[in-house]
């Protein structure tokens, strides 16, 4: 069977059925493109069928492969962590920014997969960098994936700011939970798939973003800049939040979608 008839009778997203042919072949995409009438062999029509039949029964495509390619990185996913999506790129260039300004002590919080992390240690090696989980088996596989980019990131088991006491940061990063609980999302896309703890906030969906904002100050550098992802309808809540906990130049990003995706605020007391 040829390598454009199989992708043609795949009963899936088109994109992702060259992803998945892609990496069975080991080859890049463009070559799916290139090489249509090559003939795959059955045991890779096999392999090739089997993962169609997952992503339809609602497998993720990061999960099924086992990575998702992030900034300038390819990043080991399991299903213990977030799959990390392209709209959170701008919170590290935010944050590359800050470094690139002198905020070189640099805490994330909430890290999973280690993905901004790891993207800031790889553009700025010179930043002192942890990454924070409550989940053992999401450090567990970013600890993987600072093995295999060799990135050296300190990697802390624990509840927010508690793996961290008594430190001070020049920046705080967080893509924490955002969702609430009856939000309709949930059920959508690859969401159903991925680990509730990671996406849940609560019944407001603020809660995680408030208990960050509330903490921040006790481990913030005077100078220090606090950056968080939101959802796309929670940024004035979030801006409000950090205005009335006394951070200052407060603003907002938004996302290639333009939609308002990323506020930060600067500690000066």
């Amino acid at each position: 069977m040829m390598v454009s008839d199989l992708i043609h009778d795949a009963t899936i997203d088109r994109q992702d059925a060259e992803v998945l042919l892609a990496s069975i072949l080991e080859v890049e995409r463009a070559w799916i493109y290139a090489h249509g009438d090559a003939q795959v062999q059955p045991t890779d029509i096999h392999r090739f069928r089997t993962g169609v039949e997952a992503l339809i029964s609602g497998e993720p495509l990061a999960y099924l492969l086992g990575y998702r390619d992030f900034w300038t990185l390819r990043l080991r996913v399991t299903p213990d962590v977030l799959i990390p999506r392209r709209e959170t790129e701008h919170l590290v260039e935010w944050a590359n920014q800050c470094i690139g300004d002198g905020a070189l002590r640099v805490l994330d919080l909430g890290t999973g997969s280690g993905a901004v992390a790891l993207a800031c240690k790889s553009e700025h090696p010179e930043a002192e960098v942890c990454g924070v989980d409550l989940s053992s088996q999401a450090l567990a596989c970013a600890r993987a994936n600072g093995r295999d980019l060799a990135l050296s990131v300190e990697w802390r088991e624990g509840d927010w700011f508690d793996a961290v006491p008594g430190e001070r940061w020049q920046l705080i990063l967080s893509n924490p939970p955002y969702i609430a609980a009856d939000d309709p999302h949930l059920y959508a896309g690859d969401l159903p798939a991925e680990p509730a703890t990671a996406l849940v906030a609560g019944k407001t969906g603020l809660e995680s973003l408030e208990q960050i904002i509330e903490r921040a100050p006790e481990f913030i550098s005077r100078g220090g800049w606090l950056l968080l992802e939101h959802g796309f309808d929670q940024a004035a809540a979030v801006r409000e939040i950090l205005a009335n906990r006394g951070f200052t130049t407060v603003s907002t990003r938004r996302d290639w979608s333009g939609q308002e995706r990323i506020t930060g605020g600067q500690w000066l007391s």
